[in-house]
């Protein structure tokens, strides 16, 4: 998948900016993200931080210069929901329809099946028929929507929820593995940050 060019690594606090300058234009012309002002580098680089503490935060490098970036987050923040992983993908300016995102999320929903999470949810805001369409490729089902959820524009939104099941329902499953224990392995050494 990936040739000299191109590479999917794990980010760094250090790819605080690229993010941000990735992620800005969505705060400020997108209803795709509910922030209305884009966060400061420093709250971008706690996420990142906060993230990588048990789930993946991934960067699409081209030519070394990140043009995309793909995480999971828990669902909910209440303990019964720690099986169940939120994904978001957002893509650079300029790059959107060049398969950016479908080939992060190649990476980050394996990832997350390897480490124990039974399911992945994703939300968006509608209407947006390329998100739309990505989740559709990869498995994802609609099961709910959010009615006039978000007003950002001057109008409401609705969301959509979507869910792509990872592994059998367990009766005692086991606890995910944080991110950095599956660096152990080599199948993912690939995703290791340079330096």
């Amino acid at each position: 998948m990936q040739d000299s060019k191109e590479r999917i690594r794990l980010a760094t606090s250090n790819d605080a900016q690229s993010v941000l300058d990735i992620y800005a234009p969505y705060c400020l012309k997108s209803p795709a993200t509910f922030e209305i002002q884009p966060p400061d580098v420093g709250e971008i680089r706690n996420r990142i931080d906060k993230t990588l503490t048990r789930f993946p935060y991934l960067i699409f490098e081209e030519n070394q210069d990140p043009v995309a970036f793909a995480y999971a987050g828990q669902y909910m923040e209440r303990a019964a929901y720690r099986f169940s992983a939120a994904v978001s993908v957002y893509v650079k300016e300029g790059f959107h329809g060049t398969g950016k995102g479908k080939a992060l999320y190649g990476v980050l929903i394996p990832l997350l099946k390897k480490q124990g999470f039974c399911n992945a949810f994703a939300g968006i805001t509608m209407p947006n028929p390329g998100s739309e369409a990505l989740h559709k490729a990869l498995g994802f089902v609609q099961t709910g929507l959010y009615k006039n959820v978000g007003y950002k524009f001057e109008k409401w939104h609705d969301v959509s929820w979507w869910q792509l099941p990872l592994s059998p329902m367990l009766e005692t499953p086991d606890e995910p593995t944080p991110i950095y224990q599956m660096l152990e392995d080599a199948e993912y050494s690939f995703l290791k940050p340079k330096g």
